[in-house]
């Protein structure tokens, strides 16, 4: 067998243990079953988009080599995970962690089955992750018009006839579009975002070609009741197979706000690896909600994921390592802890 990595090993030696408490996941049994309610009302699959590789590591102060960012990205396409954000077609002058991105994109190892998006802000974005082999975009608006100008330089309508751009090339292409809305639950310039608001942003992003909208609350102020709130407005104009949820740990609400999420029918998840991230343009703004944690709430409510959780904390583990950092994953944090003190 090897070497076995510790946290592995940990994972091995408390099997049964984690067998009982639906640790290890299982795949799907059909091929999209996210439409499928249990009879809980709780969909039977949940989509993770694993956000750690961009949106974990942009907000990181010192620059992360490379080859650690391509081996992550690699560790975490062998967890089972179906989509990993790989990088962001930016800039490099305003998020210099990502002025890599060709070089990551064009050395990872890509695995059957996994979507490695990337994002794009604009046309000459859109057309540099192409010529470096992406194969998904995503473009990034926001609901509040600070935050608008603030992350990427322009309104929500200037952003929205950028988008436009984007959305026509890669709809030519064949090229498939995410969207985001950040700032869906609050913003760190403007305070409270209107519900309806975001459910204006999020219509127009679906109506010009983006597959699936994800809400962020990129500040991480949301509630179960304002996410509740929010989501309503949107629904009324998305339809619920198009939405995903991207929250934020600032105040610890996360899990619930996805928990609220998910009992109203969103089934797909986006979250980061041992909790990474932040925002460059939201001051105090905690990391994402952890892949980690996610997993292992949503195993507990027999919701399948496709994803190994013992694999994904070995990834969490190795680029916590890597950053010379503590894992923001309680789950994590509670495994190592009991296999110190075992």
């Amino acid at each position: 067998m090897g070497t076995v990595p510790s946290a592995l090993k940990h994972c091995l030696s408390y099997q049964h243990l984690l067998k009982e408490q639906l640790w290890i996941a299982e795949p799907p049994a059909a091929a999209h079953p996210a439409q499928e309610p249990q009879a809980s009302g709780l969909p039977e699959y949940i989509k993770i988009v694993e956000v750690g590789p961009r949106d974990g590591l942009q907000n990181e102060k010192v620059i992360v080599p490379t080859d650690t960012k391509i081996e992550l990205i690699n560790q975490l396409s062998k967890t089972g995970l179906p989509a990993i954000e790989v990088t962001s077609f930016v800039s490099s002058k305003w998020v210099p962690q990502m002025a890599d991105h060709k070089e990551v994109m064009r050395g990872i190892e890509r695995h059957p089955g996994v979507q490695y998006p990337v994002l794009t802000p604009n046309l000459q974005g859109f057309h540099s992750a192409i010529a470096a082999g992406a194969t998904e975009v995503s473009v990034f608006g926001a609901a509040s018009e600070s935050f608008s100008k603030m992350n990427i330089n322009c309104s929500i309508e200037e952003s929205i006839e950028r988008f436009e751009e984007v959305t026509k090339s890669a709809r030519n292409m064949n090229i498939p579009v995410r969207g985001y809305v950040s700032c869906a639950l609050g913003c760190p310039y403007e305070g409270n975002v209107v519900p309806d608001k975001v459910a204006e942003v999020s219509k127009r992003l679906y109506s010009m070609g983006c597959y699936e909208i994800s809400l962020g609350d990129t500040i991480g102020v949301g509630t179960p009741g304002s996410m509740k709130k929010m989501l309503e407005a949107v629904m009324k104009e998305i339809p619920l197979s198009a939405l995903a949820v991207h929250c934020h740990d600032t105040y610890g609400q996360a899990l619930a706000n996805i928990l609220t999420a998910i009992q109203m029918g969103v089934a797909v998840v986006d979250s980061s690896v041992a909790g990474l991230g932040g925002c460059p343009y939201a001051k105090g703004a905690a990391g994402n909600v952890a892949t980690e944690d996610v997993i292992y709430m949503l195993n507990g409510l027999g919701i399948s994921t496709g994803v190994n959780l013992c694999a994904v904390m070995e990834a969490g583990n190795f680029i916590c390592t890597a950053l010379n950092k503590k894992t923001n994953s309680k789950v994590a944090q509670a495994s190592f802890s009991t296999r110190t003190t075992n």
